[in-house]
C-alpha cells in the first residue's frame, strides 16, 4: 500500500481518484469543490487544501482544467510546494502549457522532488473504465516508480520524453481530436442533408477506411444529440489556444486547427462553453440551417 494523494475530483479525477483507492492504496483528497462523499465512503481521507495532502502522501496527483491552476494548486498559499519533502513526486495529469510545465518541474525539482506530466485522453469514459492514454514527460526513474499506479487508470501508458513532452503529446491530440469531431460532423451533416439516414451512414463507414473512435462515440452523440460533457467545449478550446499558441512561436500554420477553434468560438457564442465537445456539429449545422439528428 502506498501514501498517495489526489487533488482535483472532477468528472475526470473522482473515477481516476476512485481507482486508486479501490486498489488498496491510502489516498489523501482535496478538491476546490469539495471531496465526494463516494471517495471519502471507499475509504478516501479528505483534507483541508493541497499542502495537506503533499505533507500526507509520497505521490501527489492533480488533475485541474488550466495552467494557471496548475500553479495555484502547486505554488499559491497552502499549496503542494508547501507540504513537499524531499523524495516526494508530483505527478500532474492536466492538459497544460508545455513550457509553463517545464518551469514548474524546476522549481519541484529545487525542492528535491520528482516532476512528471502525464496528461490523459480518453474523456470520462476512459476515467471510469481505467482505459485512460496517458502521455508522460519526465525521468525513467520516476516514470518507473509511478507506472504502476498509472496501469490502475489507463492502459496506453507512454514516456514520451523529458519534462514538457507530455504536455506537448497531449496538445497534438487535442489537434488531432478537434479535427476527426469536424470531419464526423461535416460527414453526417452531409449525408444527412443529401436525405441519407444519418445513422445508417455512420454504420456503413464504421467498417472501412474512416473508422475512428470519434465516429464511434462522437458520431452518436451528434445523431443522438447527446451534448452533456464528455469534455467540455471550453476545456477543447483551452487545448487548441495552447496548439495555436506555440504552433505561433514555432512558426507552424495549423490552418485546419484554427477553423475547428472557431466553429468551437461559434458554440459558445450560442451558449455551449459547456456542451460536449461533439457538439462542435452545432456549429456546422447552423452554417447549414440543418440538423444531423
Amino acid at each position: 500500500m502506498s501514501k498517495l494523494g489526489f487533488i482535483g475530483l472532477g468528472i475526470m479525477g473522482t473515477p481516476m481518484a476512485g481507482h486508486l483507492i479501490s486498489a488498496g492504496h491510502e489516498v489523501a483528497l482535496h478538491s476546490r469543490s469539495g471531496v465526494p462523499a463516494v471517495l471519502t465512503d471507499a475509504g478516501g481521507k479528505a483534507c483541508a487544501n493541497a499542502r495537506e495532502v503533499a505533507q500526507q502522501a509520497d505521490v501527489i496527483f492533480l488533475i485541474v482544467p488550466d495552467t494557471p491552476h496548475v500553479e495555484a494548486v502547486l505554488f499559491g498559499t497552502d499549496g503542494v510546494a508547501a507540504g513537499l519533502s524531499p523524495g516526494k513526486t508530483v505527478v500532474d495529469m492536466s492538459s497544460i502549457s508545455p513550457i509553463a510545465t517545464k518551469d514548474f518541474a524546476r522549481r519541484i525539482n529545487e525542492l528535491g522532488c520528482e516532476y512528471l506530466d502525464a496528461p490523459v485522453s480518453g474523456g470520462q469514459v476512459g476515467a471510469r473504465n481505467a482505459a485512460l492514454s496517458i502521455m508522460v514527460g519526465g525521468s525513467q526513474a520516476s516514470f518507473d516508480k509511478v507506472r504502476p499506479l498509472f496501469e490502475l487508470m489507463g492502459k496506453n501508458i507512454t514516456l514520451v520524453g523529458g519534462n514538457g513532452d507530455g504536455q506537448t503529446a497531449k496538445v497534438a491530440n487535442q489537434i488531432i481530436v478537434a479535427l476527426n469531431i469536424e470531419a464526423v460532423g461535416e460527414a453526417l451533416l452531409f449525408a444527412a442533408k443529401a436525405g441519407a439516414d444519418p445513422a445508417k451512414v455512420r454504420e456503413a463507414l464504421m467498417g472501412g477506411f474512416a473508422s475512428s473512435k470519434i465516429l464511434e462515440v462522437h458520431g452518436e452523440r451528434m445523431i443522438r444529440r447527446t451534448f452533456d460533457p464528455g469534455f467540455r467545449i471550453e476545456l477543447h478550446q483551452k487545448d487548441l489556444n495552447l496548439a495555436l499558441a506555440n504552433a505561433r512561436e514555432l512558426g507552424v500554420a495549423l490552418p485546419n486547427t484554427a477553423t475547428a477553434q472557431q466553429l468551437f468560438n461559434a458554440c459558445v457564442a450560442h451558449g455551449g462553453s459547456g456542451w460536449d465537445h461533439s457538439a462542435m456539429v452545432r456549429a456546422l449545422e447552423m452554417l447549414a440551417n440543418f440538423e444531423v439528428g
